[in-house]
């Protein structure tokens, strides 16, 4: 019987030109619609066998697919499963090839009258923009993805802070947050791989630790050489945990930005801080230290050299000598440290010869 009940709902069912059995819930009480669902659906898979048409794929189908692919490779994929929540009531049941220009410009435009920023729009539009696009590139179900237009966003300043900042802040921390903080500036570990770092991942006498490529945003290892801060940190833990290297009250930690944190931030007068930023005052210090971008890039895991040359302005040393090249006038001596005495610091650092 193609027609069937379950509860009020009708079903249908049948077989395929290659023998495929379909059965599928019509989604529907009125059997009149269910006829015509039956009907075209079967018609559907008949043009498929018989004219080698393509069979529509609808966006549930393509986000089941693309989740399972992602499963284990993606490290954000717990953010993208968010986006594709807020989704779902705009794309569902639609077939691939009805999420267009139009389509999309609505989901943008609902997402933002629920006061969302640009920036979580363009993150949401990237995630629908990537199961497009495999749709398209990989499966081969679909003919064109649609351009998707992105939201403007303001370019962020990379957020630092000074020496004497960070040691205010270490100071206002709970000692295992304070542990952990000392650790990320010390290493640039991203707050999850500073979180799970076990003991096994530590190497104390070589000086070294490493975050495993299926921990790694990136997906490729990453090798971290462990400085004489990182050391003092990790010898301190020695003894809390079998397994994990940070702990609090026994129990291995499980966040870092937590109320902990934000409350030490008030008491140290840092504002628009956050813990991620931890890694962006490391890259900071090593550019203003003098370690080259791409030193940098194999430090910190990044894929994109892009990411790499957000820094780029903390170092300008390499360009003082064209500075100079424009310049009549020169400094005789600009190193205060060879003085003898204050005296002579400040002549020395005023003195000017054209």
């Amino acid at each position: 019987m193609s027609l069937f009940k379950r509860g009020n709902i009708w079903w249908v069912r049948f077989n395929t030109p290659n023998g495929q059995q379909i059965r599928k819930s019509a989604k529907t009480a009125n059997k009149q619609l269910a006829q015509e669902y039956h009907d075209r659906l079967k018609a559907g898979y008949w043009r498929v066998s018989k004219l080698g048409e393509k069979p529509r794929r609808k966006w549930e189908e393509a986000v089941e697919r693309w989740l399972i692919e992602k499963q284990g490779a993606k490290v954000t994929l717990v953010d993208d499963i968010g986006h594709l929540r807020r989704v779902h009531p705009h794309l569902y049941s639609r077939y691939l090839d009805e999420i267009n220009r139009e389509v999309l410009d609505d989901l943008t435009q609902s997402r933002l009258s629920d006061g969302v920023s640009n920036a979580t729009v363009n993150r949401m539009l990237e995630v629908v923009r990537a199961i497009l696009r495999r749709a398209e590139r990989e499966w081969d179900w679909l003919e064109r993805t649609p351009h998707i237009r992105m939201m403007p966003e303001a370019k962020r300043r990379i957020r630092w802070l000074t020496r004497e900042e960070a040691r205010h802040l270490l100071s206002e921390l709970p000692d295992h947050l304070a542990a952990m903080a000392g650790f990320a500036l010390a290493t640039g570990l991203r707050e999850a791989n500073v979180v799970k770092l076990e003991w096994s991942q530590v190497d104390l006498d070589r000086r070294c630790a490493w975050i495993h490529a299926d921990q790694a945003k990136a997906r490729k290892a990453i090798p971290v050489p462990l400085n004489a801060e990182a050391i003092h940190v990790l010898r301190q833990q020695i003894g809390k945990h079998s397994t994990r290297v940070f702990t609090y009250k026994g129990s291995p930690v499980t966040k870092a930005n937590n109320h902990a944190w934000r409350k030490a931030l008030t008491r140290a007068g840092i504002k628009d801080f956050r813990w991620h930023d931890l890694r962006h005052t490391w890259a900071s210090w090593h550019v203003q230290q003098g370690t080259p971008l791409h030193i940098l890039q194999e430090l910190g895991g990044w894929s994109d050299h892009e990411m790499v040359r957000r820094y780029a302005h903390l170092s300008v040393e390499h360009l003082a000598e064209y500075a100079d090249k424009l310049s009549e006038t020169r400094l005789e001596s600009t190193n205060l440290a060879q003085s003898p005495n204050r005296k002579e610091k400040k002549r020395q650092a005023y003195r000017l010869t054209a």
